[in-house]
């Protein structure tokens, strides 16, 4: 796995402390709240540090990746975990490398490889082991909620890479911190009213729920989301959605090391089954070898017909 594929991998792994975090130091019952906190501190940090706002088209294009990749994704992802088993909302996210895939061929030509389709296969099936238990209750709200979420990342991801980071800038870091801290204050903005009129402030917070949302909203967002956007804004869409099927598996080994949760033996295959997938759909495709020249003929540096060889 190369360098930048290795660093993209850390953000869904990140995410994937979410699930101990929010239980175990965030106050209860408040996902919106945790979500604005998440994502508006965070992004007015990074947006002071470069201290840039978007100019030109990147306006309204900030504005639509931040909606598809931070708000609407985000209070899509708290109506499908209220009214979802984890485990069904985990396998619809899944299935993002493959509408990944028909988006990337829908609006940047590019053809779905069949070894990342394999790969994603092997995923959703890995995903399914690791989450899935018996006796689920399926609620159409948190299906269509659970579906959409999905689809809006997935476009996010493929709108990001078709857009790739603003100009103006003197290094391409500083340009993804921007567009990191544009994207995080859209979605927070977004997500505020509707965490004040659903839920409300809470009466206080302890050093614990404080810590929480610090973590959360400086290592799980604001770091995280900077190398998310750094492998989506040079990488094929498909294999970077693969490696967001890390973030089920770090979830389920840290249940199972921190919180005593026990991992059964189709658990633990679908766990390998989902690491097997990333690994398969990171491998880079082979160069295509480079044609010989005719027989008789040497190659001619300066681009002519060549010369007969000696």
């Amino acid at each position: 796995m190369s360098n930048l594929r290795a660093a993209t991998a850390v953000a869904p792994a990140l995410w994937g402390t979410t699930y101990l975090v929010t239980t175990e130091l965030l106050p209860p019952d408040r996902p919106l709240l945790a979500g604005t906190l998440r994502a508006l501190p965070a992004g007015l940090l990074l947006v002071a540090i470069v201290r840039a706002l978007p100019r030109g088209t990147w306006w309204w294009r900030a504005a639509v990746l931040g909606t598809l990749n931070i708000g609407l994704f985000f209070a899509l992802l708290f109506v499908a975990a209220y009214r979802l088993p984890g485990g069904v909302a985990a396998v619809l996210g899944a299935l993002g490398p493959f509408v990944v895939a028909g988006l990337a061929f829908a609006l940047l030509g590019q053809r779905p490889g069949g070894r990342v389709l394999a790969a994603a296969g092997v995923g959703l099936a890995g995903v399914a082991l690791l989450v899935l238990r018996s006796a689920t209750a399926l609620d159409p709200i948190g299906l269509a909620a659970a579906a959409g979420g999905m689809v809006s990342m997935s476009l996010g991801t493929v709108l990001g890479r078709r857009w790739g980071v603003p100009d103006g800038f003197a290094e391409r870091r500083t340009a993804l911190l921007a567009l990191t801290g544009w994207q995080l204050t859209v979605g927070g903005l977004l997500l505020a009213p509707a965490a004040l009129m659903v839920e409300g402030l809470p009466a206080g917070l302890s050093l614990a729920n404080a810590g929480g949302f610090a973590y959360l909203s400086l290592v799980g967002t604001a770091g995280a989301y900077f190398l998310w956007f750094r492998g989506v804004t040079a990488l094929p869409p498909a294999q970077v959605t693969l490696l967001g099927l890390l973030s089920p598996v770090v979830a389920a080994a840290l249940g199972w090391l921190a919180l005593g949760q026990s991992l059964s033996p189709g658990q633990l295959a679908g766990a390998a089954a989902v690491l097997a997938a990333v690994l398969l759909g990171s491998v880079p495709r082979p160069a295509a070898p480079r044609p010989l020249p005719p027989v008789g003929l040497s190659a001619n540096p300066a681009g002519g017909r060549g010369c007969p060889s000696t």
